[in-house]
């Protein structure tokens, strides 16, 4: 089972944003257990340092991505995802675009993201950590 982890939710782990920090590290800790492979995007990750620098500051956040990246895939985000980004008039925020078509191309089977509103256009399933985590409890 393939997971597409949004910014916020990579975010939320890094800065220890409670209450979500309970479920983003338990789901990122699914890595390889499972049969689950965890990815992201290089723009999630570009958000993530953003907010991560912030707090902690550029040094620590350099460490806390790059060993987030030693355990999750990156997807990718090309000329190809980005025209279907724009070519779809369904999709309103580019960024959400561009991080829904890098998760198709990746073969993605979930969206985890705390926003599932924002990919209201999206045919793969979108949940939060929560539910995915309770999901998971009762497979």
């Amino acid at each position: 089972m393939r997971l597409f982890v949004d910014a916020n939710i990579i975010v939320a782990t890094l800065n220890q944003e409670y209450p979500l920090f309970t479920w983003s590290s338990r789901l990122l800790s699914l890595q390889g257990k499972r049969n689950i492979e965890l990815y992201t995007s290089p723009l999630c990750l570009a958000i993530a340092f953003y907010f991560s620098s912030k707090k902690s500051g550029e040094k620590m956040a350099e460490k806390k991505i790059e060993m987030l990246c030693q355990h999750i895939g990156i997807t990718t985000i090309d000329e190809k995802t980005t025209v279907q980004a724009i070519n779809n008039k369904l999709i309103h925020d580019f960024e959400n675009g561009m991080e829904y078509y890098s998760a198709i191309q990746h073969k993605c089977d979930y969206i985890i993201t705390e926003n599932q509103k924002d990919f209201y256009f999206s045919d793969i399933e979108v949940t939060g950590c929560e539910a995915f985590l309770q999901r998971l409890q009762n497979i």
